[in-house]
């Protein structure tokens, strides 16, 4: 290691990068241009965010049900409480709309007023046979349609809840996509060419007001959404940081080369994606952010670095050196430790995870090379710094702050510690109030009218969100024998008076339905048959499903009649409340569905939604303890003693802890979005964490070993690029919270807190623990090693080499 990284390594890395400087500047060009031209394969992923891993039960369920049942977010429904519908004005522009969206070839199947059918009792074949409910020659008459209306209401209680809600008189129609094209584009291509133009046009000839959901419709707008806004927050965080960086140096040199580096870094990221045959999901699409975020750190310390060098001797060659023989291998641990915490997410058994890691820990290694070989020959090749760029060392507002902290650290560490338990028991307090979101629909746009629509079908028909019951009787036609069917009968009814949940729908509805038609059409007869009327209505029964392809209540029975499906919905609200919910069916289905008799999974997206969220908080738990562990390894190796591994993970820790406070106390739930704040934070900000260690084991040497003397002076050296550093990253992230997206506004002011937070820690405490325990935990003979080559170089050793090699 210390041939690897010693002092002659860095040496030969500066003359290769200062010798070749246009070759290294022509491979950087090629590369930008090979990956741009791998933009053209970037694709957008079209299918769910499933966070669990393919072989864990919740996913396997899952996918038995579509085995047996298909694609089950294929519903787009769409849905009016004009009374003027049933004009015949109205009444006709309605049914165009519909036979418009029935001849589409992405649509499977429509179920509307328009064409619905009524079943009716055929004695001679022992069969039922569906009618038109509409008379389409009389639609011109407004009393037949008030007529149609009132049958609807009062006589079809199977579509009750389906179709219209009786106490507020809102209908809407069913439209069922093509299964094979949902996770593809042509979803979207539909969605947003073909199906909201007609709908736009319907509005405008009728001024009726529509309102349109749906998994597929939501899918595909909160997607358009997603990808607006990837440009234009990149453009921000760069505007952003940019004007922020040239306010603290004062030098468009400074700030054009650290733009310059980060937009290929961008570039670079987009094109690694692309090379890797990934698509852009919900954490990759991150990625591009994460580029400019911890490109501009590595710029700014770089930079300031060759300033502060510069102003030592104004000697330009000796600076641009410097600045790779004296950072290199510090500025290596920080990317490092930050990629190897993202690198984490590799180890997961989940796709989406893993995928995301190897595209962020080549990025970080990525934008590091950029910035070690871009920076050293930009400036080789521009004039040396003059007076107003090197004026920023030396500003009063900085130099302010940081008498301020010296200050504080000298003479006050112990109200820095007591602020500190102060701050760590509001974190814990706060920590027992957070709640685990389970909403797929939270970080929705928010003031979007696709998100009103949401709201309005929560309201009129209990929600949008799938919750799948799948029985398996294990007999061939056993979902169809009247005991199984009670049983679900039993279980639907503990499904009603769960208040979060919505009317269920099964066969058991198509059986009530039969029963109905085999007295008439009353609807008093709207109930299971009883075991009398069994054995006539059981042939029916088994007559109408048979061969009947285009009856959409097929799809609630298997083929082979052995597997049954019960679907409710559940308000996105109470997502939080899955488990209870789970736990309330579960309890039910083990008393009326024994095991080994029968088999019952309860599934859907709203449930996996939500076990993702708390696998991908399990899985971020892991990974923040990993960093932990890598950060401690690298103090370990500086320090070698374990007081100082607490010293360097308490300023960490608590910044997180606090934040996780705020977020209880705040009422912002764990979710997805806010689940990668810690991660993110952490890795940011060990940086600082591990450049004031390093810079401090370099000034011990410095120093004669002089504890107070050495950490004041590590102020000096580091204490402005930390500064600098956590300032850009502050409003960086805070750009975000201008989102339209919850999730993107959380993880943006969340980020920023942190890192504030983390900064004013790594400046304060860090520096106080380092001088109360040091004392006890390090002298000469410990640091006194050939590790101090790993690390950093003297001035004196750094001159004696050059005088070697010259």
């Amino acid at each position: 290691m210390k041939k690897l990284l010693g002092i002659g390594f860095w040496e030969l890395i500066a003359r290769i990068i200062l010798r070749n400087r246009i070759l290294l500047l022509c491979i950087v060009v090629f590369i930008t241009i090979l990956m741009a031209f791998q933009w053209k394969n970037l694709k957008f992923t079209h299918t769910e965010a499933n966070l669990i891993p393919a072989d864990d039960k919740v996913n396997v369920d899952y996918n038995s049900f579509l085995k047996n049942f298909g694609e089950e977010g294929n519903l787009i429904v769409i849905a009016t409480k004009d009374k003027k519908l049933f004009t015949p004005k109205i009444y006709k522009k309605w049914s165009e709309l519909m036979h418009k969206i029935k001849s589409d070839k992405e649509i499977d199947l429509v179920i509307t007023v328009d064409n619905l059918q009524k079943l009716t009792k055929n004695d001679s074949s022992q069969t039922f046979e569906l009618k038109p409910l509409v008379d389409q020659s009389k639609t011109l008459d407004e009393n037949y349609l008030k007529q149609i209306k009132s049958e609807l209401f009062n006589k079809m209680p199977f579509y009750e809840g389906l179709l219209f809600n009786k106490k507020s008189g809102a209908i809407r129609s069913a439209v069922y996509l093509d299964k094979k094209i949902v996770n593809t584009i042509a979803r979207k291509e539909y969605v947003l060419h073909n199906l909201i133009p007609k709908l736009n046009k319907f509005k405008e000839e009728t001024g009726i007001e529509l309102h349109t959901s749906g998994m597929p419709y939501i899918r595909t707008l909160n997607a358009k959404t997603i990808v607006d806004e990837i440009g234009i927050f990149i453009g921000a965080a760069l505007l952003i940081t940019s004007l922020i960086f040239f306010f603290f140096f004062r030098s468009f040199r400074a700030t054009l080369i650290s733009l310059v580096i980060v937009i290929i870094g961008v570039m670079w990221s987009f094109g690694i994606i692309a090379l890797m045959g990934y698509e852009i999901t919900v954490l990759t699409a991150l990625v591009p952010t994460l580029v400019i975020v911890i490109g501009i750190p590595n710029c700014i310390f770089f930079i300031n670095k060759y300033h502060q060098e510069y102003q030592k001797h104004a000697n330009k060659a000796k600076a641009l050196q410097r600045v790779i023989t004296k950072t290199g291998t510090a500025t290596l641990m920080t990317n490092l430790t930050t990629a190897f915490g993202f690198a984490t997410f590799i180890a997961t058994n989940n796709t989406l995870l893993s995928e995301f890691g190897v595209v962020t820990s080549i990025n970080i290694i990525a934008i590091y090379l950029l910035c070690l070989i871009i920076i050293p020959v930009f400036f080789s090749y521009i004039p040396s710094p003059i007076p107003r760029h090197l004026g920023h060392l030396e500003r009063e507002y900085l130099t302010s702050f940081m008498n301020w902290i010296v200050r504080t650290v000298k003479y006050n560490r112990v109200g820095v510690y007591v602020t500190a338990v102060i701050l760590l028991v509001f974190g814990i307090i706060g920590i027992y109030e957070i709640r685990i979101s389970g909403s797929i629909i939270e970080d929705m746009p928010k003031k979007s009218a696709f998100f009103d629509d949401i709201r309005f079908f929560e309201k009129e028909f209990d929600g949008v969100m799938p919750l799948e019951i799948m029985i398996d009787t294990k007999k061939k036609n056993g979902a169809m024998k009247l005991t199984n069917l009670r049983r679900m009968e039993d279980l639907e009814e503990t499904i009603t008076d769960i208040p979060e949940l919505s009317k269920p729908l099964s066969i058991v509805n198509v059986a009530k339905s039969f029963n109905q038609a085999y007295y008439n059409g009353n609807p008093d007869f709207y109930t299971l048959p009883s075991p009398n009327e069994e054995f006539a209505l059981l042939p029916y029964i088994k007559n109408s499903l048979k061969n009947s392809k285009d009856n959409q209540l097929k799809s609630y029975i298997s083929d082979d009649g052995s597997v049954a499906r019960i679907t409710t919905f559940i308000k996105d609200e109470n997502g939080e409340k899955m488990k209870s919910i789970e736990s309330q069916l579960r309890n039910k289905i083990n008393k009326i569905f024994p095991s080994p008799k029968y088999e019952v999974i309860i599934t859907g997206k709203a449930l996996v939604f939500q076990k993702g969220t708390k696998y991908l908080l399990d899985n971020l738990l892991s990974s923040l303890l990993f960093a932990f562990l890598i950060t401690a390894g690298l103090v370990a190796i500086m320090f070698r003693s374990f007081k100082m591994v607490l010293v360097s993970i308490i300023p960490n820790l608590l910044p997180l802890l606090m934040t996780a406070g705020l977020m209880g106390f705040l009422g912002i739930p764990l979710k997805p979005s806010t689940i990668l704040v810690f991660g993110i934070a952490f890795g940011m900000s060990v940086d600082d964490t591990l450049r004031f260690l390093a810079q401090y084991r370099l000034e011990l040497s410095r120093n004669d070993w002089k504890i107070k003397k050495s950490v004041f002076a590590t102020f000096d050296d580091a204490g402005i690029s930390m500064f600098y550093t956590s300032i850009v990253l502050f409003f960086g992230f805070s750009v975000f919270m201008l989102s339209s997206f919850g999730g993107t506004i959380a993880l943006g002011g969340l980020v920023a807190l942190t890192l504030f937070f983390g900064m004013l820690s790594n400046l304060v405490l860090l520096p106080s623990l380092v001088l109360t325990l040091n004392k006890t935990l390090a002298n000469e003979q410990e640091l006194k090693t050939p590790i101090i080559d790993i690390l950093e170089h003297t001035d004196e050793e750094l001159d004696e080499l050059e005088k070697k090699n010259n």
